[in-house]
């Protein structure tokens, strides 16, 4: 089926192409932002791939109470807004109270909200009224179909530029899986889906006091889901993943990053055209 185009900034969603959503997962310095937003910039170019940067501000559902959050919203937006006027490109971050939404949609091009926090009314509610586009991430404790509630809060409060983001589900203990029937599902609420092949990997807790991961297995979910026909490709990505400050176990190396993204739009490609021959047909 076909759903709304949805822009963020100059990068449309829900058409033949394959934007990216990338970034590191938490803004950990000025420099090292500046350096990876840089970095998949010219890789994204190269391969003519659309490019949203993210990087969050705050994590605040991070598993340890000493864990890096990252360096504030004040702080963190100037690093952002930099992003933004030095490239020229698009930018989403995360908000995670309702009164964060309004400063930080002065700043950025599109606002998301959370897999933890997608049932909240009043973040979304918050997040609606700025006016920009919402990304919302699924809840790893809903099925597929429960979305369409979080998009009637969404429209009900005036916004329909919106985005739904699939990360997998909890499977018992520490375990995530990706069920890609959830794209199509989702499609139905008429609004593009991106696939996360990064979190899907996780392992939520699975370290004790640290979320862990199966990164090796980013390239399987991420191939699976455009296959299956997501409108979108999100990746946390970091030129040193072990030593990342959050999320080590689970972003994407930066210097493996554009094999797989070839390998990604081949797939979209492949599929595109598939479907092409079947209207002519």
């Amino acid at each position: 089926m076909t759903v709304k185009i949805v822009k963020i900034g100059t990068v449309e969603f829900g058409t033949p192409d394959l934007p990216v959503i990338a970034g590191p997962c938490v803004i950990e310095s000025r420099e090292h932002t500046l350096r990876l937003a840089e970095a998949l910039k010219t890789i994204t170019g190269r391969l003519g791939l659309p490019f949203v940067f993210k990087s969050s501000f705050d994590k605040a559902n991070r598993t340890a109470a000493t864990a890096y959050r990252g360096p504030g919203c004040e702080a963190g937006l100037l690093i952002l807004a930099e992003v933004k006027t030095q490239f020229n490109i698009p930018v989403l971050t995360d908000i995670h109270r309702p009164e964060q939404a309004q400063k930080v949609a002065q700043v950025v091009d599109a606002i998301q909200i959370p897999a933890f926090l997608c049932r909240q009314s009043d973040l979304l509610v918050a997040a609606a009224q700025t006016g920009k586009p919402v990304n919302v991430k699924k809840g790893q404790f809903l099925a597929p179909g429960d979305m369409q509630n979080v998009v009637q809060k969404l429209e009900q409060a005036g916004n329909r530029d919106i985005l739904l983001t699939e990360r997998g589900v909890q499977f018992g203990y520490n375990n995530l899986v990706s069920d890609m029937r959830s794209i199509a599902i989702m499609r139905k609420t008429g609004y593009p889906v991106i696939f996360d092949a990064t979190h899907s990997a996780q392992l939520p807790g699975g370290k004790g006091d640290a979320t862990g991961g199966i990164r090796q297995y980013i390239p399987v979910v991420a191939r699976a889901a455009v296959a299956a026909g997501c409108d979108g490709i999100f990746l946390e990505v970091h030129d040193n993943p072990d030593q990342a400050r959050s999320d080590s176990a689970t972003q994407w190396p930066l210097d493996k990053l554009e094999q797989l993204l070839i390998e990604l739009k081949m797939i979209r490609s492949t599929i595109q055209s598939f479907y092409s021959r079947l209207k002519t047909d």
